[in-house]
């Protein structure tokens, strides 16, 4: 890893038996309090400075929110110029807090493939780095980061649960738990019904595409996961599971009540297993919960979410 990552250490909170309805104490790992937002500052960060160091004088990204913002804090760091191409899906409030962060901004496309081929054939035609949001070793590498923090600080953990749009950070904990000799301790993989890519790809035993996404969870919206991330339960123990978007949004009001900190309902699909499926934690004593945050939320998002779905 480089001598100085652009993410910082964040904290480990652990929650009383009584948070949740699994009556087991959690361990929160707060990702949601890194400078962009959220968990793609690690391996975006890592992917840029690897670029930055390879000579790179630009960089292009694809993203929905989160992997721009954190593009868009790491070319602000390294001192590059960063456009970032996103779909048309993509809240004018999340657009221009990637511009806000010193990135240039393209809409490009009804869906995140089509914004992603635009940004790759960009950055062909002006021969700048492209920065992959989910699919890259180095993104994985620099998302296992999480997992040496939590070892670091002395924590038992004997599961992660973690939430899932296209891989990239279900790739960086397998890695992370490989790399300090915990290939044993399961990932329970989480996504929103109408975002569940993953979820449909194992159960088919093949890789899915979905034909849209239909979650509000839209961080989570990869029609499809990279093929590394369909292939980890095949070398690693992960099992999927799915919530509804207003279970999502349930524990996000949930946790900010409790911690003072917002999240998307990306991040609240995690977070809402504890409470919707407590059998499924039964036979741990110590899980993990990667807070992985996000741009996209606000007060008034989480009130109009909940007026709309609970």
């Amino acid at each position: 890893m480089p001598a100085s990552p652009l993410h910082l250490d964040t904290p480990l909170f652990r929650t009383s038996t009584a948070y949740s309805a699994s009556n087991r104490p959690l361990w929160l790992k707060l990702d949601a309090v890194q400078p962009s937002g959220s968990f793609k500052l690690r391996g975006v960060g890592r992917l840029c400075q690897h670029e930055v160091e390879n000579g790179a004088r630009e960089i292009f990204c694809a993203s929905g929110g989160n992997a721009g913002i954190a593009a868009a804090y790491a070319g602000r760091a390294l001192g590059i110029p960063v456009t970032i191409v996103v779909p048309q899906t993509t809240s004018e409030d999340v657009r221009q807090s990637i511009a806000a962060t010193g990135a240039t901004v393209l809409v490009h496309g009804s869906v995140f493939d089509e914004a992603n081929a635009h940004a790759i054939r960009l950055a062909g035609e002006r021969k700048a780095a492209y920065v992959h949001p989910f699919d890259h070793p180095l993104l994985w590498e620099g998302h296992g980061t999480l997992i040496d923090e939590v070892v670091a600080k002395g924590a038992d953990f004997d599961c992660v649960i973690a939430s899932v749009g296209g891989g990239g950070l279900l790739a960086g904990i397998v890695a992370g738990l490989k790399r300090n000799g915990l290939s044993h301790v399961p990932v329970i993989a989480v996504e929103t019904e109408g975002a569940a890519s993953f979820h449909a790809s194992i159960v088919a035993g093949e890789r899915i595409t979905l034909p849209a996404i239909t979650s509000i969870a839209t961080s989570l919206g990869a029609r499809q996961v990279a093929q590394h991330v369909f292939d980890l339960p095949k070398e690693h123990p992960i099992e999927t599971v799915t919530v509804t978007d207003a279970e999502a949004v349930s524990a996000c009001l949930k946790f900010a009540d409790a911690y003072r900190i917002l999240v998307e309902p990306a991040c609240g699909a995690a977070l809402a297993v504890a409470d919707v499926h407590p059998d499924l934690l039964a036979r741990f004593k110590n899980p993990l919960i990667e807070v992985c945050g996000g741009i996209g939320v606000s007060l008034e998002k989480l009130k109009a979410w909940k007026e709309r779905l609970l």
